[in-house]
């Protein structure tokens, strides 16, 4: 049976959910915020959009992303054709159904929803054992954000909110920790690449000391919000990884890359990462007002960023195309750039409501995905430039 090239290889699938998941889940929320727009979900508003942006929208770019670097990790043929659709089928047939949750059980539902991860899982292990790869323990990441999901829904059906808030609050800090690793790599890499031509050797440095402090760092952070969320003791080891996560920023040279969109998005991405724990630890440690917003520095300035980043960078790379953006995603990059910044600290700056400081960042967001499904949906769906298969 011949598949479509969108099922070609794994990103071109979970990059376009991804993009398109964008495009439906936050204006929708955001109608719904400020203009009453009823959601299609019987779930509480809130929880509805906080499970669908984790274990939706970013779940779909983790799944992109891992089903396309395994095979380059293990040397092992990449993922197409029948595993892609039944797992795309599995994506989508969680959101439709809690879109309508409604209308079923919500234990099937939760099922449904649950069965994602796990066959995520199932299709990237034996390549990684086979190979005895080093990425292998990222496999725990998984299997934290699964348990992450299962408590979320545990406390959904027992009517538990605020167990339902913690259950995203820590798998967000398991995906952080998971940037804090992979983008640790690719930053100084690509980077380092990208400046070579330029003549510039040797303004990158990547130690391994900074590695392990930023990785150690973040898990710290991660504990911290399991056992003490909101406490001064979670404030601490936020503002203990924020100054290691600058630090090893600075190590990379970020500003000898403002020429290259490609390149400058990722060190903008991963520079929310100190900005957004420092926020963090102000707020749990003095209040200030400025700091309210803390979690969405970390959700659409790390996350989102590092997505859209990786996104339009691993769809040219692995389709035969140049590694230069076009102008119109370049564009993209200021928009979401631009939505972060609103969302986070419109309040404290603009004088403006808040509900007008959700529409503005909504909107902004919104324009920057929609850039990027016009953009790359044809070409996640059309054949490599260069005829190859994948």
């Amino acid at each position: 049976m011949r598949f479509p090239p969108v099922l070609g290889y794994g990103f071109r699938p979970f990059f376009l959910a991804a993009g398109l998941a964008a495009l439906v889940l936050v204006p929708w929320w955001a109608a719904s915020f400020t203009l009453g727009v009823p959601l299609p979900t019987s779930w509480p508003p809130m929880l509805w959009h906080s499970h669908e942006m984790v274990f939706g929208f970013i779940a779909a770019a983790i799944a992109g992303f891992l089903l396309t670097a395994v095979p380059s990790w293990t040397g092992q043929k990449g993922f197409a054709g029948r595993p892609l659709l039944l797992l795309s089928a599995l994506w989508v047939a969680a959101r439709l159904m809690i879109a309508s949750a409604s209308y079923w059980p919500p234990v099937l539902t939760a099922a449904v929803d649950l069965t994602f991860l796990p066959t995520l899982a199932a299709l990237i292990v034996r390549p990684l054992l086979r190979s005895q790869n080093r990425n292998t323990p990222l496999l725990l990441v998984l299997g934290l954000l699964w348990v992450a999901d299962l408590i979320f829904h545990v406390a959904l059906i027992r009517h538990d909110p605020p167990l339902a808030l913690h259950a995203i609050l820590v798998a967000i800090d398991v995906v952080l920790v998971l940037v804090t690793v992979i983008g640790g790599r690719i930053v100084p890499a690509f980077t380092a690449a990208a400046l070579r031509p330029m003549g510039l050797q040797g303004e990158v440095a990547s130690r391994t000391s900074l590695t392990i402090a930023a990785v150690a760092g973040m898990v710290g952070v991660t504990l911290g919000d399991v056992f003490a969320p909101e406490g001064h003791l979670a404030g601490v080891l936020a503002g203990i990884a924020a100054v290691i996560q600058a630090w090893r920023l600075t190590q990379w040279g970020a500003l000898k890359t403002l020429r290259q969109p490609i390149v400058w998005i990722l060190h903008l991405a991963y520079l929310w990462l100190p900005v957004g724990l420092g926020l963090k630890a102000v707020a749990l440690l003095n209040g200030a007002a400025f700091s309210a917003f803390w979690l969405h520095a970390l959700s659409i300035g790390v996350l989102s960023t590092m997505i859209l980043a990786v996104m339009t960078r691993a769809s040219l790379g692995h389709t035969g195309r140049p590694l230069v953006v076009h102008p119109v995603t370049t564009a993209s990059y200021f928009l979401l750039a631009g939505a972060a910044l609103i969302r986070v600290f419109g309040l404290a700056t603009l004088k403006v409501s808040y509900p007008m400081v959700v529409a503005g960042a909504a909107f902004l967001w919104t324009a920057a995905f929609l850039l990027f499904v016009v953009v790359y949906a044809p070409i996640l769906c059309r054949p490599r430039a260069d005829g190859r298969s994948g």
